[in-house]
């Protein structure tokens, strides 16, 4: 009887360390799948302090003149656009005289212009492309990805005109608003085969907000113009943005994103509570929104069919926003959240410097203005 009841006990006793065995297995195998989709989502968290990195240091007064460009960063006046390297030194300038400079820029090239004033000058990071004046007050300038710039003005005799321009700065065309109303804003299709623009008329009882295409054909070095089509929206919202996504066009409104379906504009998904910032990048749509005033600010990413693929708080205050072809970034608070074109963050930064402005550069590095200076940071 006692052989028998000790080997009942060993058998159990084996089958007990088997089966703790087995569970440690199982729980150090979910313990690395949680970490590792943990860290995914949250991407790579790390403090940085800005005056340890390269770049150099500036006044306060002198960073708000400083726009991060290429691999550098461009320093605006009104007496001077100047290209600056990461260490300060000047590459070239041009001599301007602007009451108020504004800068667009994208990835290749950049606008400076005098809003409110008679002139702009277009320029990459090697060299000023053309420097031109203007006729009429000049209310925003944006550029395509090639470098054709499109200047929005006011008009003695019309609600405003738009000007086109080729890369070489000879005029495109040039288009009087006379029953559109005012124009707000314009954008380029990504292959350049269009020109979107929005309007407002206020003649009316109500707002009336319009969308004009225009078909821009190239034939060789040279590009003409035609009126393609017209749209407008049933409420009174001004369409205060437009983009492309591929040939896709979207315009947004405070609350609205409306598309172009069945030659019709129309809202497209759920409207939002304020919407603040909009970028494209990679056939997504990157919206910073809120649910109120000084609510807290959100995240939310869609693609091309208005499906969510990311969306959640982020943070109170915006300082910057920048992207690139694959990527976003997102300065808000004393943090930068840089997301892949999937919604997925790529890295979680915080930084000591209240920051002004940020950049993409090459060898996966930011170009960060901060109140202290010019710095380079590694995500």
């Amino acid at each position: 009887m006692s052989k028998i009841s000790n080997n009942s006990i060993d058998r159990k006793l084996r089958y007990a360390i088997i089966g703790f065995v087995v569970l440690l297995v199982i729980a150090v195998v979910l313990l690395i799948v949680v970490s590792r989709t943990e860290e995914a989502n949250k991407g790579s968290e790390r403090f940085v302090r800005l005056a340890g990195q390269t770049g150099f240091s500036c006044e306060y007064a002198e960073a708000q003149k400083l726009y991060a460009f290429g691999d550098g960063v461009l320093k605006v006046t009104k007496e001077r656009v100047a290209y600056l390297t990461l260490s300060g030194n000047e590459v070239f300038s041009v001599s301007v005289s602007y009451n108020n400079p504004q800068c667009y820029i994208n990835e290749r090239n950049c606008v400076v212009f005098d809003s409110d004033g008679y002139g702009f000058v277009v320029m990459n990071t090697d060299k000023v492309l053309y420097d031109k004046p203007t006729e009429n007050k000049i209310q925003s300038a944006i550029l395509s990805d090639s470098g054709l710039c499109a200047v929005i003005t006011e008009s003695v005799d019309s609600y405003g005109e738009v000007i086109l321009y080729n890369t070489d700065g000879s005029q495109i065309s040039r288009w009087s608003s006379y029953n559109s109303g005012y124009p707000i804003c314009g954008t380029f299709s990504e292959n350049e085969d269009y020109f979107a623009l929005t309007t407002l008329n206020t003649t009316g009882a109500v707002y009336h907000a319009y969308v004009r295409l225009f078909s821009l054909i190239h034939d060789n070095e040279s590009i003409t113009t035609q009126d393609y089509a017209v749209f407008s929206i049933d409420d009174s919202s001004i369409l205060s943005y437009a983009d492309y996504i591929g040939s896709k066009f979207f315009a947004f409104s405070s609350d609205r994103i409306y598309t172009i379906q069945n030659d019709a504009l129309v809202p497209m998904g759920e409207s939002f509570g304020t919407i603040n910032y909009v970028r494209v990048v990679d056939d997504v749509l990157f919206i910073v929104y809120s649910n109120g005033v000084n609510q807290i600010n959100q995240l939310k990413v869609l693609n091309s069919s208005g499906t969510v693929i990311y969306d959640s708080e982020v943070g109170s205050d915006v300082n910057a926003i920048a992207s690139n072809d694959d990527l976003y970034a997102l300065s808000i608070d004393d943090r930068i959240l840089v997301f892949d074109s999937n919604g997925n963050v790529v890295s979680d930064i915080s930084v000591d410097e209240d920051i002004i402005r940020i950049g993409f550069t090459d060898n996966n590095r930011l170009v960060v203005v901060s109140t202290g200076g010019v710095h380079t940071v590694s995500y």
